[in-house]
């Protein structure tokens, strides 16, 4: 696809978990593409980071908010509208991953991974979409995790948090169907992040394998024996938010190198 460079002018994005890694490239493409952009995320200095990344002649706002808590969403979503306008898209991207097995999965555990993976989701879609359908238009992507579409050991919390991600984008997508808004996922594997490293440490930790071991173990799960590229990603999520791209919906992409589903 070649990405006209103002195919997003006068639009207006969110993205969550928009400081680094994932968030930040697609935070990237969107601004590349002309949109107008807002970062939510907990660590403010790495927000500013990507913001000054991003080039000062670009519109791009943030907000820190724990995107679990529904106050502290309201008050993102707000001041984002405040500061670029009506939101057009919404990329629901902030996430987190913890490894445990399952009989050592308390309920702390459990809760969190469902906590910042799905209802920071849900709380962010909800924040956003009644505008979009009033509108008569909006993109909402979800990034999911292959996590999503298959099982993964020890990440049984984690997995049913992102097949949560992807059931709700179903169900979201056939609601809205016939009212310009469009619902999709893109469910990556192994991508190269600060998350990725915090599971290669987890598996040194626990294993003690050598980081080269723990990073060759991972990779053999993608059939191209490589890590994703979070340019990848946000190629994809760039993909979906074009106005063209109004007959995907109800999608879970799998970015994984041929990982089998």
């Amino acid at each position: 696809m070649t990405t006209r460079t103002n195919a997003l002018n006068d639009m207006h994005a969110v993205v969550t978990g928009g400081g680094s890694g994932i968030g930040a490239a697609i935070a990237r493409a969107l601004v590349d593409a002309g949109a107008r952009v807002t970062l939510i995320g907990r660590d403010p200095a790495k927000l500013e980071a990507q913001r000054l990344a991003l080039g000062p002649s670009h519109a791009v706002h943030c907000v820190t908010a724990d995107i679990t808590q529904p106050d502290a969403v309201e008050n993102a979503f707000a001041s984002a509208r405040d500061a670029l306008g009506p939101v057009d898209i919404l990329v629901n991207n902030a996430g987190q991953a913890q490894a445990a097995p399952f009989g050592k999965t308390d309920l702390g555990l459990w809760q969190r991974m469902l906590d910042v993976n799905l209802t920071g989701t849900f709380l962010c879609t909800q924040a956003a979409l009644p505008a979009m359908i009033e509108r008569g238009f909006g993109r909402i992507v979800n990034v999911a995790s292959t996590a999503g579409q298959i099982g993964y050991a020890y990440v049984a919390a984690y997995c049913a948090a992102k097949h949560g991600v992807i059931g709700l984008t179903r169900a979201l997508a056939l609601e809205t169907a016939t009212t310009g808004v469009t619902v999709n996922a893109v469910c990556p594997g192994y991508t190269e992040t600060p998350l990725l490293q915090t599971s290669l440490d987890q598996v040194v930790a626990k294993t003690g394998r050598s980081t080269d071991d723990a990073r060759a173990a991972l990779q053999r799960t993608n059939p191209q024996r490589r890590f994703i590229e979070p340019d990848e990603v946000a190629h994809a999520v760039l993909w979906l938010v074009m106005p063209e791209s109004g007959s995907m919906t109800g999608q879970s992409i799998s970015i994984s190198g041929g990982e089998v589903m």
